[in-house]
């Protein structure tokens, strides 16, 4: 059975049958078979619309399931957490995404493997650099501790 690496990004922002969002967070990671790195989950600023703050965390999976059977899994994991259908970047028990995975790159309905915005997310990239700075994304060749300063560097226009 061969098997790949996947860079799974976990957000919460709404306390759960499991307690506060880092408490969601934690019960999430137990949840995900294949678990073999996590990153220290940080406290960050909302975005879109919701108000609250966010506990993200990053976690290396090893797994046999291609990334559309790896979706499903996360997702079938977010209904069991409460998640519902809603307002984008609203409040959230728990919200898993594919970020990045050993195989490449992936396209098809409903999925697109890198992450299509994760670059520029530093709530991503910060818990991700702490536990796969070196990993590449394959379409530039970047490695994610360059992304993640990139991010840090961005200052607004005047």
């Amino acid at each position: 059975m061969t098997t790949t690496s996947y860079a799974i990004a976990l957000g919460s922002n709404r306390p759960g049958k499991h307690g506060a969002p880092r408490d969601e967070i934690r019960a999430a990671l137990v949840e995900l078979s294949g678990v073999y790195a996590v990153s220290p989950i940080l406290t960050t600023a909302p975005v879109g619309p919701s108000i609250r703050a966010f506990a993200n965390a990053a976690a290396l999976v090893e797994s046999p399931l291609d990334p559309p059977r790896m979706l499903a899994r996360l997702k079938a994991i977010e209904r069991d957490f409460g998640r519902r259908p809603g307002q984008r970047w609203g409040a959230r028990v728990i919200d898993l995404d594919i970020i990045l995975w050993s195989g490449g790159q992936w396209r098809s309905p409903g999925l697109i493997v890198p992450h299509v915005a994760y670059t520029a997310r530093d709530f991503v990239l910060h818990p991700l650099a702490a536990i796969a700075a070196d990993w590449r994304d394959p379409r530039d060749g970047r490695r994610v501790r360059h992304m993640r300063h990139g991010v840090d560097r961005r200052r607004p226009r005047p």
